[in-house]
C-alpha cells in the first residue's frame, strides 16, 4: 500500500477533442502519469485517493460546448462526480482519512485545490458508492425534482422517461411513495422487468417497439398525465404534451435522446402548455446543494428502512470509464452507471 511521500503511477483519463455525434472510446486516451503523495508547502489542499467515479449523461454536453460552463478542454483530464478518501490535507475543514464526495477528476489520485465544495460523508453504513448516486447528483436531482418541481398529490398520475437511469429508477419509488400512479417508459425487456418487479412501477412500455408514442400514453394514462419527469426530450416530449392534464406540472433534468444529434430535434406540440394551462420548468442538482442536509434526512430512511430500492452498474478500473460512459447513450447500462477505481 502506498504511504505518504511515495512516488505512484497515476493512471488518468484524457479527453482527447470536441466530439460531434456520438463519442467513441478513441476520443478519450487512457495515460498514465506519476505523482508524489504529498501536498506542497503553504497549500490550502487535499491529496485524494479515488474511489468510484460517476458516468453521467451531462457529460456528453461538457464534450461539445465551448461555451458551457467546466467544459472539457482537448487534452485536458474528464472530470465528474465521484467518491474520494483523504489521503493529506493542508485544509482546516477536511482531515486525513476521512471520505468525501463532489467534482473529481478522472485520476486514481488527485491534489483538489480547492476542496471547499467536496461534500464530506458521514454515513458509512451503505455502500460508499451510493454517493455518485442515490446519495449523490441524481439522488438530489430525483428527490427535489420531483418534490419541488412538480409538487405532487397523492393519486396524481406521474410518467417517467427513462425510468430505469439513476434518476428515473428514484423518482418513480418516491412518486409510489407519495400513492402516485407511476408509468415509465424504457429501452428493454431487462429494464421493464426491473421497474414492474423491483421498483414497483404500476405498468411499463418498451419506447423502441413503439410506433406510435401518443397511443401509447394514452393506453397508459386514459385520463392524462398530472406530473412528467423529463429525462430524454425529443419525440418523447412532443407526445406527452398532447396528454398532459390541466395544471399539469414537466420537470425538465435531462433530454438524453438530443445530446449526440448536430441539429435538436423540434417540439411541435408547445402550444399545450398554453390549452392544458402546463407548468415546465427546467432545473439543474447544483440549485439544491445547500439543502444538502434536509435531503439525506429524507432519504437515509427510505434506503434504510428498504421503501427505496437502488440498483448500480459497476465497472472496474478507469480504463474501463471510457466504455462505461459512452454506453449510456446507448441505454447499455442498468441502472446507475459507476466505475470502481479502489477499494482502499
Amino acid at each position: 500500500m502506498a504511504q505518504i511521500g511515495d512516488e505512484v503511477k497515476n493512471k488518468q483519463v484524457v479527453f482527447r477533442d470536441y466530439v460531434s455525434g456520438f463519442p467513441k472510446e478513441s476520443d478519450f486516451i487512457i495515460t498514465s502519469s506519476t505523482i508524489r503523495l504529498k501536498l506542497p508547502q503553504a497549500s490550502n489542499a487535499v491529496l485524494l485517493k479515488i474511489l468510484y467515479l460517476s458516468c453521467d449523461p451531462y457529460m456528453r454536453m461538457l464534450m461539445e460546448s465551448r461555451s458551457a460552463p467546466n467544459s472539457y478542454s482537448p487534452g485536458s483530464l474528464l472530470h465528474g462526480f465521484g467518491v474520494a478518501k483523504v489521503l493529506e490535507s493542508a485544509h482546516s475543514d477536511f482531515n486525513e482519512g476521512e471520505l468525501v464526495w463532489g467534482i473529481l477528476k478522472w485520476e486514481e489520485y488527485s491534489v483538489v485545490e480547492e476542496p471547499g465544495k467536496l461534500f464530506k460523508i458521514h454515513h458509512t453504513d451503505v455502500p460508499l458508492s451510493y454517493y455518485t448516486g442515490i446519495l449523490g447528483m441524481p439522488g438530489i436531482t430525483a428527490y427535489f425534482g420531483f418534490h419541488d418541481i412538480c409538487s405532487p398529490k397523492k393519486g396524481e398520475y406521474v410518467f417517467v422517461s427513462a425510468a430505469s437511469g439513476a434518476v428515473g429508477q428514484l423518482v418513480g419509488q418516491l412518486a409510489k411513495l407519495m400513492g402516485c400512479y407511476v408509468v415509465g417508459s424504457a429501452g428493454s425487456k431487462e429494464k421493464i422487468e426491473l421497474l414492474k418487479n423491483k421498483f414497483g412501477f404500476d405498468e411499463v412500455f418498451n419506447y423502441k417497439e413503439e410506433r406510435d408514442l401518443d397511443a401509447a400514453l394514452k393506453r397508459c394514462f386514459p385520463e392524462g398525465i398530472d406530473i412528467y419527469f423529463e429525462n430524454v426530450g425529443g419525440k418523447t416530449l412532443d407526445a406527452v404534451l398532447l396528454n398532459m392534464r390541466p395544471h399539469g406540472r414537466i420537470a425538465v433534468c435531462g433530454m438524453i435522446s438530443q445530446y449526440n444529434l448536430d441539429q435538436m430535434e423540434g417540439v411541435h406540440n408547445l402550444l399545450h402548455l398554453v390549452l392544458q394551462r402546463i407548468r415546465m420548468e427546467g432545473f439543474s442538482a447544483p440549485d439544491y446543494f445547500h439543502l444538502y442536509a434536509n435531503f439525506l434526512e429524507a432519504m437515509l430512511p427510505y434506503i434504510k428502512e428498504g421503501k427505496i430500492k437502488y440498483v448500480e452498474d459497476t465497472v472496474h478500473g478507469l480504463e474501463s470509464g471510457p466504455a462505461a460512459l459512452i454506453g449510456l447513450f446507448s441505454g447499455r447500462n442498468i441502472g446507475k452507471q459507476v466505475v470502481a477505481i479502489s477499494t482502499e
